[in-house]
């Protein structure tokens, strides 16, 4: 009876560590499944909110871009100066300047020339101070074209100073213009399409150098087309 009893003591003993095994197993698989699930919706959670992150800052961007890209526009001062009769006419005078200082020039340099050729077909007929003599006048007047030279068409030379004088003071006029328009109309930036800066594209409408042109009073097609554009945006207004 005593081995009876103790038989079934084990089989009960053996039933309830099986029935906790059984309970230990089942919860670790539902904590398991929790667990997944939990780090499944902390992923989707992020990705969602990254997403909207990402579509918030393009949003941003987009807007940005497009603000600013009203805020760019560019002129061409080439062209600008040369519709100014001012700046023609300042042009002219230094093109006449110009070109009489060069015949100069080159009339010094052909009277070097024949000195020289002179001076090599009578070498063997003169004595050594009259060779001496002519030597030094051919440097003499080398010297003296090459400081002509520089006095006219050098850095700090007249032509230089002339063309300040007279071009000047109309550049200053367009770029004053530019600014107030810049000023007015609020411009971040505007570019030169003939300076140094390469443009590969440009699209008409961002041109403004008929609105400067008509700032200054003159008349041509793009001032035209800047008028007519601004009378198309008033009446849409």
């Amino acid at each position: 009876m005593q081995n009876h009893a103790n038989f079934q003591m084990v089989l009960v003993m053996g039933a309830v560590g099986f029935a906790d095994e059984t309970f230990m197993l089942h919860t670790a698989q539902k904590g398991l499944k929790v667990c997944k699930l939990w780090t499944l919706n902390f992923y989707t959670l992020n990705y969602f909110r990254m997403k909207k992150y990402f579509l918030i800052f393009i949003s941003i961007f987009f807007v940005i871009s497009q603000s600013f890209s009203q805020k760019f526009v560019y002129v061409d001062t080439e062209y600008i100066l040369s519709k100014l009769p001012e700046y023609s006419a300042a042009q002219q005078q230094l093109d006449n300047m110009s070109a009489q200082w060069q015949k100069d020039v080159e009339a010094k340099y052909a009277e070097i020339e024949k000195l020289t050729k002179t001076y090599q077909a009578e070498q063997i007929l003169l004595t050594e101070e009259m060779r001496k003599k002519r030597e030094t006048e051919i440097t003499n007047k080398e010297k003296e074209a090459r400081d002509f030279q520089k006095i006219k068409f050098g850095i700090e030379g007249e032509l230089f100073k002339k063309r300040q004088e007279l071009v000047r003071p109309v550049q200053d006029k367009v770029y004053d213009a530019i600014k107030e328009l810049a000023k007015k109309d609020k411009f971040a930036i505007v570019f030169d399409k003939s300076g140094s800066l390469t443009m590969l594209f440009t699209d008409e409408k961002y041109d403004k150098s008929g609105a400067i042109l008509k700032a200054l009073g003159v008349k041509d097609e793009k001032s035209k087309k800047s008028s007519d554009k601004s009378d198309k945006s008033g009446k849409e207004k």
